[in-house]
């Protein structure tokens, strides 16, 4: 884990040698034990305290720790032709933390905390690569009800903007050789993202939600797309949620081309023309009794020139679950929530650090399903993957060569309580970090015997 850390963080600069040598003590304790309390992975109070000071420190901002991690993500993207840049909103809600000072509303009055928008970087086989940009904010108590006058406001002055500066940042960031594809969900669905003015790398993967205006007999999208002849079907695979388990679904695909005209209630609307643009349509015609059916209406700036296009732009746009994923390994996987710090500063100074672990959890987690054969000696040290080998195999002796990362990422999960059954399918990101945390008390033992 250190030798990760230390590349991972080597272009950090906080304005000093021994700051940048502590972030990465930091990460490194946090990532060898995540779902762990800050003094429970630190180990000692000396190091506890020195996170914790670390947060509170004046002399650099949470910025600056993301930057050093971004600089390391745009290494990895560098090494593809075409990445996923997945946005998306969530809450860190801190309503149990009265005492934390700097925090907004949520969802409502008697809710607090802080929202994070993340850009998220992915390959086109689903392999997490980090984070672009990531903007968090805390909604300031007089501008509670403001969203019911959002005709009335600017995009730039509604939230709706964080998108639009989660798309410049990427453009900024990722050369001009790579294609790079902004994924979003319905929250996603602005008109001014789709008229916003784009380099021809960068592409929209959007969902639609609002029933807008076209240029076609119907009038209205939602009709218009259904009234287009379908032109084939796609099977996918659909993910475990709290509402339903994992599954596969026969989807019919529809596609076609339409203008999309500017809303009637844009306040710029006489200086904006409509935009032309794709759109997919992916139903389930037929769900399982008791399922509700998958539709998923893509709006794209991507060319279609066939059923295979639009089958791919539909697989890319199944990767958006991953920053779900990345959200929940945040929260649930490294507690980010039950921090009990004093200001919204220090938490996002903390929510700056945990971003980076969360990354490396998903990571781990599809670049075993991925690149399967990969040899785990290039995640685990030596001392990792042998008390691994001899603790899963009860072999005081390890095997003379590391195994692969696709065995060794489910031995840690077996760690974590992963069972491994015929229909379990690979393990999911919670139990790997179980593992880690295991596998940590395991390895320092093993470093101890020998």
């Amino acid at each position: 884990m250190q030798k990760w850390a230390e590349s991972e963080l080597q272009q950090a600069d906080l304005g000093d040698a021994r700051r940048n040598k502590r972030l990465v003590r930091i990460v490194e304790d946090l990532a060898a034990q995540p779902a762990s309390s800050v003094p429970q992975a630190c180990g000692d109070i000396a190091a506890t305290s020195a996170a914790y000071d670390f947060w509170n420190s004046p002399y650099f901002q949470p910025s600056d720790i993301r930057n050093a991690h971004i600089k390391s993500t745009i290494e990895r993207v560098k090494d593809h032709d075409v990445i996923l840049a997945i946005q998306d909103t969530t809450n860190i809600d801190l309503t149990d933390h009265p005492a934390t000072s700097g925090l907004g509303y949520l969802d409502h009055r008697k809710s607090s905390g802080l929202k994070v928008h993340s850009t998220f970087a992915a390959t086109i086989n689903g392999v997490p690569l980090g984070i672009i940009n990531q903007q968090v904010w805390a909604r300031e108590p007089e501008n509670l009800g403001i969203a019911k006058k959002r005709r009335q406001r600017e995009t730039q002055d509604k939230e709706s903007q964080r998108w639009l500066d989660g798309l410049s940042a990427t453009q900024t960031l990722i050369p001009k050789e790579i294609q790079v594809v902004t994924i979003g969900d319905s929250e996603a669905d602005i008109f001014d993202l789709f008229s916003l003015k784009r380099p021809e790398n960068s592409h929209l993967l959007i969902r639609g939600t609002h029933n807008r205006k076209v240029d076609h007999a119907s009038k209205y999208l939602h009709l218009a797309i259904r009234q287009t002849e379908p032109c084939g079907r796609l099977a996918v695979e659909v993910k475990r949620s709290p509402e339903h388990s994992a599954r596969s679904a026969n989807l019919t695909i529809r596609f076609t081309s339409f203008d999309i005209q500017v809303p009637l209630h844009h306040i710029g609307r006489s200086q904006i023309k409509s935009v032309k643009l794709q759109v997919i349509l992916a139903l389930e015609e037929n769900p399982p009794s008791g399922i509700n059916p998958i539709s998923w209406l893509l709006i794209t700036s991507l060319k279609i020139n066939g059923l295979e296009d639009a089958a791919r732009y539909v697989k890319w746009y199944t990767y958006r679950w991953l920053i779900e994923r990345y959200h929940y390994a945040l929260k649930s996987g490294c507690g980010i929530e039950k921090l009990q710090l004093e200001t919204a500063r220090r938490i996002n100074m903390a929510l700056a650090t945990f971003s980076i672990v969360a990354w490396r959890l998903l990571w781990l987690t599809y670049e075993a399903r991925v690149n399967p054969e990969l040899p785990c000696d290039t995640i685990l040290e030596k001392s990792e993957w042998q008390s691994l080998c001899a603790t899963i195999n009860q072999n005081p002796i390890p095997p003379d060569t590391p195994p692969s990362l696709h065995q060794a990422v489910r031995m840690i999960a077996r760690l974590g309580g992963f069972l491994g059954r015929k229909g379990d399918g690979e393990p999911g990101v919670k139990t790997i970090w179980c593992g880690l945390r295991r596998l940590h008390d395991i390895a320092a033992t093993w470093e101890l015997l020998h």
